[in-house]
């Protein structure tokens, strides 16, 4: 697990390994979501580069009933 400071400026940097590990450049947008105490840096992707990731998951207990339309 790697550690990483908040600056001044409410900025982080992504430890390297896991820029690496996670094949992120630089500019790349990311979405950021925060839940429960938790904040989590989801990469965009080109909607080509997500086809079929999903294929056979088991989807029960993702989303919360209050997400549901």
């Amino acid at each position: 697990m790697s550690e990483v400071s908040l600056s001044s400026k409410f900025q982080i940097v992504i430890p390297k390994e896991i820029r690496e590990r996670l094949k992120l450049k630089k500019g790349q947008k990311m979405q950021v979501i925060a839940r429960e105490g938790l904040i989590s840096l989801v990469p965009d992707q080109p909607l080509e580069e997500l086809r079929g990731f999903l294929k056979g998951m088991d989807t029960s207990g993702i989303r919360e009933e209050e997400d549901r339309v």
